[in-house]
């Protein structure tokens, strides 16, 4: 069979696919129905016909799949940075990241106007011992330049055997020189619950201001085991009468938006969670259940950044729009699209779709548009009076100072200087005002 003829066939399996998919409504009228099926023809025709060219003229032979998988990918990243295809090679590995264990390094990327920016490193992860931080930009891997791959195809080069090293290319967000770090891969299995800083048994001090008793959790991403995580350690502050708590979720990345709303219904007694809508998906609302949650009399302040982003903005915003705590910090990222896995090629692949948005319980939208304006409605902003903006010194000395609470230094290392973290202080300063009762 010629390769015409095959071309000619996929054409005609993708007229048939898409005008089932498409389901006219039956009041249109036939000459718009008609109008649209010659329209779905030209298009289809002139993919095939570009196709063909490619399998006929291009200077070596080419792999069909591959050709396919370029093209999906290439339709889906021209809609917005989180719709994806996850070809059959990388299906394996996706599903292993929604259970955040894997064998690789610890690092979470996405595009940002053509480069790819490193957006968070996960707690006690081989990137995060060797120094790689949250907006330095990935330049190359083990000397691949990556500046035109997806984000899959980036984790397919770094993945590899444990023990084996791989070598990254990277630009530091602030001062814009470049390295090179070799990192060993390991299998990472990440807790997202951390404290100020680890004792000699290498347990979490969950204290930040112990003669006030106030707490400090930090949430790093969301996975399955978080909530779980995050109850426990409620649970050991709650046991020690804590008077005020501090909820960390500066550079989260998000994850399961399940575990985000598990966790603001702790706090929460009633009331709306998040909803969300979408233009072929039904509305759906998550509320918060009665008898399910902590004390509401447990003042709670919850850090932001500009690196926060998807289910740490749900949760920000529902304890915000709730009443039941003050954010500190910056505005957040502005991620608060919906992305659906719709399984494909009977299984081996999948294509992960923007199909809806996220609005948080005041009806205002999360997700940052590209038209989106700075003075526009989107991202969680902190509260009035308790915006702290950082500057370039002061991004990189909280860096430093998280490492130290994480532990990546010396065990048992004593708590950073709030006074070196202005977001955090500011944080401190209202939860001990609160637990005296005095006005912040």
């Amino acid at each position: 069979m010629s390769r015409a003829v095959n071309w000619t066939l996929c054409l005609a399996a993708c007229l048939l696919g898409f005008a089932l998919a498409r389901q006219v409504p039956a009041r249109d009228e036939s000459s718009t129905a008609a109008d649209r099926t010659r329209e779905d023809f030209e298009l289809m025709r002139l993919f095939a016909e570009a196709c063909e060219q490619v399998d006929l003229r291009y200077v070596r032979d080419v792999d069909r799949r591959k050709l396919l998988d370029h093209a999906i990918r290439g339709m889906l990243n021209g809609l917005d940075p989180y719709s994806s295809w996850i070809a059959r090679d990388e299906l394996a590995r996706f599903e292993q990241s929604l259970d955040q264990e894997f064998t690789g390094i610890g690092i979470q990327v996405h595009l940002v106007n053509g480069r790819v920016e490193i957006l968070s490193t996960l707690n006690e992860s081989p990137a995060a011992r060797a120094g790689v931080r949250s907006g330095d930009i990935l330049l190359d891997v083990d000397g691949n330049a990556v500046a035109n791959l997806s984000p899959a195809e980036i984790g397919k080069l770094i993945s590899g055997p444990v023990g084996r090293p791989v070598r990254l290319r990277i630009q530091r967000a602030m001062t814009e020189a470049e390295e090179t770090l070799e990192i060993v891969r390991e299998k990472v299995t990440v807790p997202t619950v951390s404290g100020v800083s680890r004792d000699s048994d290498s347990k979490w001090e969950w204290w930040l201001d112990a003669a006030n008793r106030i707490g400090y959790i930090r949430l790093s991403h969301f996975s399955r085991n978080t909530a779980a995580e995050l109850r426990q350690a409620l649970q050991e502050l709650s046991e020690r009468q804590a008077r005020g708590l501090i909820l960390d979720l500066r550079s989260n990345p998000g994850g399961r938006v399940e575990s985000a709303v598990e966790i603001a219904d702790m706090f929460l007694e009633s009331g709306r969670i998040v909803s969300m809508q979408g233009r072929a998906v039904a509305e759906k609302v998550w509320e918060a259940t009665a008898g399910t949650g902590i004390s509401s009399s447990l003042p709670l302040a919850v850090l932001i950044n500009r690196q926060s982003a998807s289910a740490s903005e749900i949760l920000a915003a529902a304890l915000q729009d709730q009443h039941r705590a003050v954010l500190v910090g910056e505005r957040s990222f502005g991620k608060g699209s919906v992305q659906t896995v719709i399984r494909m090629d009977s299984g081996r692949s999948a294509m992960k779709l923007t199909t809806a948005g996220y609005l948080r319980p005041s009806g205002i939208n999360i997700h940052k548009f590209p038209d989106s304006r700075p003075e526009d409605n989107w991202g969680v902003r902190p509260d009035a009076d308790l915006q702290v903006d950082l500057t370039n010194e002061q991004w990189v000395e909280w860096l430093k100072q998280r490492e130290s609470r994480l532990g990546l230094g010396t065990v048992g290392a004593s708590p950073a200087n709030e006074t070196e973290d202005p977001q955090l202080q500011r944080a401190l300063v209202w939860a001990v005002s609160q637990a005296s009762g005095q006005a912040p």
